[in-house]
């Protein structure tokens, strides 16, 4: 193997060069990214950066120095436009095309938009950098922000836009904010937590329309003809993976670039990050992860994986997302998403603390704590990664 090239450039494709050259693998590694910059850290972009706490160069997830060590081909600000798996090159949008021997696919997601807004001034995403930076020229005290879509980006970025003395709106179409991500009952602390600090939340509705005056925003209407008053609106209704460059190259696409257990796509094709589905056994369920850590795990045992085929090993983590908001720390492991049950072993709003076991089936697959020990959480970690049934699970007080 002569010549390794990785499409995406964010924290997944770095580690998957780095893990390979730590490894010994000697040879070629082309890394392509669609943005210029080099590689950077994205979950400090709707907190830290935002607030401004943090510079962008604080972002850079390796110095260029380090980079250089690597040496790597960057093909940066050039995207990949196509694969050819028969003759294995990646055409890019410069009209060139790079050649591998394998390939690992790294190119991660971007935000869903509304229909209509790609280029109404005022109206915002976050995903990259670019973006954050947009958006913080925009942030000061009494200015007003309507975020649509109360996830994880949305509420984190409420949370740092009120700190900054903002006035802010969340809309959200379910009942309940995060009820999908992590369940109600961790949803409805979350919410009374924003409501707390004077962020107004609308749950049950959609938006209907953005509403202009003098060729910028002016406020946000609802369906039921509501009128938000607004100075930015923040989009944040989820994430499309960016699969497009795929199309006619006989990988299989749904809801990200599906892989199996050792998150091969094809002979000698990987997938790594937010733009893989793979199948995870200690779930028993494909799942793709966008949370940061399981990129960079995912990158090790793919370039792990492909340097040494014949002692591949299955990808199978206990997935690890971690949120700030306001002072709470929010943190899960396991896959809550698709739960049978969720069970509240303890909540205080006033204390700030919040721990909550998820059930499928009849095995414990998922904690969420705010406000607890890291120790804590480790504990029930462990009781996650050893399938342990729930009764036995949810009676052991040492994990609780």
């Amino acid at each position: 193997m002569n010549r390794i090239t990785i499409v995406g450039a964010s924290a997944g494709g770095l580690t998957a060069a780095e893990t390979l050259r730590r490894a010994g693998y000697g040879g070629a590694i082309t890394l392509v990214s669609d943005e210029l910059q080099l590689p950077y850290d994205r979950p400090p972009l709707s907190k830290q950066l935002l607030a401004g706490q943090w510079t962008p160069d604080r972002l850079a997830l390796r110095s260029a120095t380090d980079i250089d060590a690597l040496g790597l081909e960057l093909r940066l600000g050039v995207p990949a436009t196509g694969l050819d798996t028969g003759r294995r090159v990646v055409r890019l949008a410069d009209g060139t095309c790079v050649s591998y021997d394998a390939l690992i696919v790294a190119t991660g997601v971007r935000a869903h938009r509304l229909p209509g807004t790609d280029d109404v001034p005022g109206v915002h995403t976050l995903r990259t950098l670019p973006d954050a930076l947009t958006l913080k020229q925009r942030l000061r005290p009494g200015r007003r922000l309507v975020i649509v879509g109360a996830g994880f980006v949305g509420a984190e970025v409420a949370a740092t836009a009120r700190g900054l003395g903002m006035d802010v709106t969340l809309v959200e179409s379910g009942p309940v904010p995060l009820a999908l991500a992590v369940g109600e009952a961790a949803g409805r602390f979350l919410t009374n937590l924003h409501h707390e600090h004077g962020v107004q939340v609308r749950t049950n509705t959609a938006v209907a329309d953005i509403v202009h005056a003098s060729g910028e925003v002016a406020g946000v209407r609802l369906v039921d003809g509501t009128v938000l008053p607004a100075d930015d609106v923040l989009v944040a209704v989820g994430s499309v993976p960016n699969t497009e460059w795929l199309t006619g190259s006989g990988l299989t696409i749904h809801n990200g670039l599906v892989c199996d257990e050792y998150c091969a796509a094809a002979p000698d094709v990987y997938g790594v990050g937010d733009v893989a589905r793979w199948h995870n056994p200690l779930f028993g369920t494909a799942m793709r992860v966008e949370h940061r850590t399981n990129a960079a795990e995912q990158a090790m045992a793919v370039a792990r994986n492909l340097l040494d085929p014949d002692q591949r090993r299955p990808f199978a983590p206990v997935p690890y997302f971690w949120s700030d908001q306001y002072d709470i720390k929010v943190q899960a492991y396991g896959h809550l998403r698709d739960h049978d049950e969720t069970l509240v072993l303890d909540s205080d709003l006033t204390g700030r603390q919040l721990l909550v076991a998820y059930r499928t089936g009849d095995r414990l697959v998922g904690v969420l704590a705010a406000g607890k020990p890291p120790k804590i959480l480790r504990a029930w970690r462990a009781l996650i990664a050893a399938a342990t049934p729930w009764t036995t699970a949810i009676t052991n007080t040492t994990a609780a």
